[in-house]
């Protein structure tokens, strides 16, 4: 008798979760392929916290660090369901996302904006393209959607220079030097100025670079820390090009998103923007530590000459032009002047928003009242 009224005290229990909707507690998988102890991956775990905080620990996260799926199984990964969330790396994939690639590459643009952005590059920009693909371009959730995938944030790192095995400090040194690019607005800045891009997984620079495959990266500081490269970096010259990586931070598979309740999905969107808010926060404040201990393992560090900095400037200038006609040649995207033309003052707010912020919970906090608890959980990948 007392084993029956458990029972029906527990078949009770589970009607009224049903009746009231409440999603099924789960722990959800998350791929990021990059080791352990790398910062995205401490990122991803400030998440996994953060997840576990806001939806009351109904549910949690789990993260992999390249064990489940590295940068270029990602896509698929999470579209299949191998992974319930993934850092999808969308330059991977032009073919499969170009309007969120269009806009990544618009990040050089933060040269043209002055000293203002200086030091301030990722926050401002990660804050600009979540919003913007947020409220700005249906395309891009458009084309998650056909990869079976639910957009929740974006995050980035800091700037790009050249981290390589020779000098690098004009245009003579850049000639014929072969360039790791992890997208196509650095391939064709290295075109511009004489060098050699080469497309490879960032999981493959380490040994291109001790091998001679390549003699230089193009990357943020803390990167090197991230990827292993300090035992094969010997110069560094963060002059140019400029611009960052995005990175759709916390993609999640269409089914996993709707199993979901809107509460739940508020939750793991407050946990997008404030776990997301450590990658830009620390790229930055990386930066000149990662500088530093460069230096003290011996490697040199190089300015790059005027006529170098001239041609990197006129460039810039150029390529937004450039990025529209390519990605309407290449990939059919119709309105690529008039998503650049958008995501401009976009970016400039963003330049401004972020001056005052003093700490990364400041920042996590700026994302979420600017622009996560203003989305739509009910239409969201639907």
């Amino acid at each position: 008798m007392q084993r029956f009224s458990r029972v029906v005290a527990l078949a009770a229990v589970l009607g009224l979760a049903a009746a009231s909707g409440a999603a099924v507690a789960k722990q959800f998988k998350y791929a990021i392929g990059q080791p352990p102890g790398s910062y995205n991956v401490d990122m991803g775990q400030r998440y996994a916290e953060r997840v576990k905080k806001y939806t009351e620990g109904r549910h949690t996260v789990r993260v992999f660090p390249m064990t489940l799926l590295n940068m270029a199984e990602t896509s698929a990964g999470v579209r299949d369901g191998i992974a319930d969330i993934g850092f999808l790396l969308t330059p991977y994939f032009p073919a499969e996302y170009p309007h969120t690639n269009l806009i990544s590459e618009a990040s050089m643009m933060l040269r043209l904006m002055g000293e203002e952005a200086r030091g301030k590059e990722a926050s401002a920009f990660v804050g600009a393209i979540t919003e913007f693909i947020f409220f700005n371009c249906p395309e891009c959730h458009q084309e998650f959607a056909r990869q079976n995938q639910v957009y929740t944030g974006h995050i980035g790192g800091s700037t790009y220079g050249l981290i390589c095995t020779k000098p690098v400090k004009s245009l003579d040194d850049l000639k014929g030097k072969r360039v790791r690019s992890g997208a196509a607005n650095w391939s064709r800045w290295a075109t511009t100025v004489g060098a050699t891009p080469i497309t490879m997984s960032a999981n493959e620079m380490r040994e291109a670079l001790s091998q001679g495959v390549v003699d230089c990266a193009l990357l943020s500081t803390p990167e090197i820390h991230n990827f292993g490269l300090e035992d094969v970096v010997k110069d560094i010259n963060m002059d140019v090009p400029g611009g960052l990586y995005t990175t759709a931070g916390f993609n999640m598979n269409v089914n996993a998103w709707r199993s979901l309740s809107a509460q739940d999905r508020r939750a793991f969107l407050r946990a997008s923007a404030e776990g997301g808010a450590y990658t830009p926060w620390i790229y930055q404040e990386k930066e000149a530590e990662a500088i530093e201990a460069a230096k003290k393992r011996g490697v040199r560090m190089h300015t790059a000459d005027p006529e170098l900095l001239k041609k990197t400037q006129a460039f810039i200038e150029q390529d937004m032009e450039t990025i529209a006609k390519y990605f309407a040649e290449k990939h059919g995207v119709k309105r690529g002047r008039e998503m650049i033309a958008t995501f401009r003052p976009i970016l400039e707010k963003w330049v401004k928003l972020v001056q005052p912020v003093k700490s990364v919970d400041e920042l996590g906090d700026l994302y979420w009242k600017e622009i996560y608890s203003k989305v739509d959980v009910e239409k969201l990948g639907q």
